[in-house]
């Protein structure tokens, strides 16, 4: 499936969703990866790495398209994946991306400044997976008990 709006800034965006909802669900994350708080949202910051060795290794394939003054990335998989996801691992991914993957990179960016561990955290640090606990209603994925 090929979803044209689907560039870096918009892949960070679902890789966040996707670690800090796994997070939130059950308490481990989906890719170990830590992200950091940008002016445009949270990054993962090994993407370039990853990315990198993609290339190197020749599975993926990124393209460079200027827009006046500004680059968008695309990233296409030369080859066909192999994945090993659980059934809950692949529910979060696909719930992830259902749900925010339609996003222009400023829509999804704007929509990432509105959650919690985000919020929370200070220019250009580290986000705390943590702060998921303590995400707003129209972030949580978690069903709480709210009886004591």
């Amino acid at each position: 499936m090929k979803i044209d709006n689907v560039g870096r800034t918009v892949l960070y965006k679902l890789l966040y969703f996707a670690d800090f909802n796994y997070f939130e669900l059950y308490e481990k994350s989906l890719t170990n990866e830590s992200y950091k708080k940008l002016p445009y949202g949270p990054a993962p910051n090994h993407f370039k790495l990853s990315v990198d060795e993609l290339t190197q290794e020749g599975k993926i394939k990124e393209t460079e398209l200027k827009y006046l003054d500004k680059s968008k990335f695309h990233y296409s998989s030369l080859i066909k994946p192999k994945y090993s996801f659980s059934r809950e691992e692949k529910e979060v991914i696909d719930s992830v991306i259902n749900k925010l993957s339609h996003m222009s990179a400023k829509e999804i960016s704007e929509y990432s400044h509105g959650d919690m561990p985000w919020r929370a955290t200070e220019d250009y640090e580290i986000i705390d997976y943590g702060f998921v606990f303590y995400r707003d209603p129209e972030y949580t994925v978690r069903v709480y008990n709210d009886s004591n």
